[in-house]
């Protein structure tokens, strides 16, 4: 497979639990982040989809509404392990949920119930990310203050879970490898992408502001789904997200040379999909391209001041700069040339090799 120099994104306006225009194993990576059960912002769209949820909470009755929103959800990680190819990844970003119901003050473990599902309907379970998210807030901390036996931890964390569909991934034929090399990361950047803990996502990050429909759509920071594409899959690959909301999952495959679909419930963030995905786009999108190649290329002059000429044994082909391994040695970045529209809902990407630009 050569790497693509032009990329198709499609969206899809339905429910994420009826993926019906999706043929099985033919995604190779989910990157979404969905509504959280039990936030509150949360319970009108659960509650549409089935009342007895809006009857628990106003019981009082935590515990029922926690397990049928999830049974909602749970019917779309059946969608999504049917339409990932073998060895194909899900990526979750879920947090947990605290709630005060009937007087009674509650940790709701989302994370968990999701991984007990999923590992029920047959996804292997791999270590996950924690999205570290502290704030300074002066009110932060909850329960009785300084007084013992009665205040609570505060929860300043998300989860990224992370899912796999049986057992590795194959690339066989010398094409699928050279684009699976293609495709590498900078061994400064495996390094921190795949720690457990991500507390630091300043890099380039994407300015939503749709008419409030950030808060609509829960969107997560443009690194988060960027750097899940990237670990992830290889370019040319398809990656779905099923709660698509105003669109940067899509931008981010857009970015990273991938096709995409992306399955949105609410007609109206329409626009706002739209204006992600290609108003602004390009430069957008080569800004994030560039600041990798220029913080690779600080990491290479830090290296040789610190260890001297020697520290690098190999070259980069497609960019000629030094690289740590020889892992590294075809990788490959492109610049976003355009991002237009096709079709109402249909965006096409075209490309430019970035040592050209």
């Amino acid at each position: 497979m050569k790497s693509p120099m032009s990329t198709h994104h499609k969206t899809i306006f339905g429910n994420a639990n009826l993926l019906d225009t999706i043929k099985d194993g033919s995604i190779a990576l989910v990157v979404t982040s969905p509504p959280y059960p039990m936030i509150e912002m949360w319970d009108e769209i659960f509650s549409l989809q089935n009342p007895k949820m809006a009857q628990s909470l106003k019981d009082g009755d935590g515990n029922s509404a926690f397990e049928l929103m999830h049974r909602l959800l749970d019917s779309v990680w059946d969608e999504v392990f049917r339409v990932l190819c073998p060895g194909g990844f899900a990526c979750i970003n879920m947090g947990d949920a605290t709630r005060t119901l009937d007087k009674h003050f509650k940790l709701y473990p989302n994370h968990a119930r999701i991984l007990a599902y999923c590992q029920q309907i047959g996804f292997t379970t791999l270590p996950a990310i924690i999205w570290r998210k502290q704030t300074n807030a002066p009110n932060k901390f909850m329960g009785s203050g300084m007084l013992p036996a009665g205040a609570y931890v505060t929860l300043e964390h998300e989860y990224i879970l992370i899912l796999r569909k049986g057992n590795k991934r194959e690339f066989k034929t010398p094409e699928e490898k050279l684009n699976r090399n293609q495709s590498a990361l900078f061994w400064e950047e495996r390094n921190v992408w795949f720690s457990d803990v991500w507390f630091d996502l300043k890099g380039t990050q994407q300015q939503l502001n749709h008419d409030g429909t950030r808060e609509r759509s829960g969107a997560f920071p443009f690194q988060i789904p960027y750097r899940l594409i990237n670990m992830f899959s290889v370019r040319g690959d398809t990656v779905l997200d099923p709660f698509l909301g105003s669109g940067t999952t899509m931008l981010a495959a857009i970015a990273s040379n991938r096709n995409s679909i992306g399955i949105e419930i609410d007609r109206g963030l329409s626009k706002a999909i739209l204006e992600t995905t290609t108003k602004g786009a390009v430069d957008f999108c080569n800004r994030c391209i560039k600041e990798r190649l220029d913080s690779h290329l600080a990491f290479v002059e830090i290296r040789k001041r610190e260890k001297g000429e020697s520290a690098f044994k190999h070259k980069n082909k497609p960019h000629a700069f030094p690289v740590m391994t020889k892992q590294e040695i075809e990788l490959k970045l492109d610049y976003l040339k355009r991002a237009k529209r096709e079709t109402s809902d249909t965006i096409i990407a075209e490309y430019t090799n970035a040592t050209s630009k």
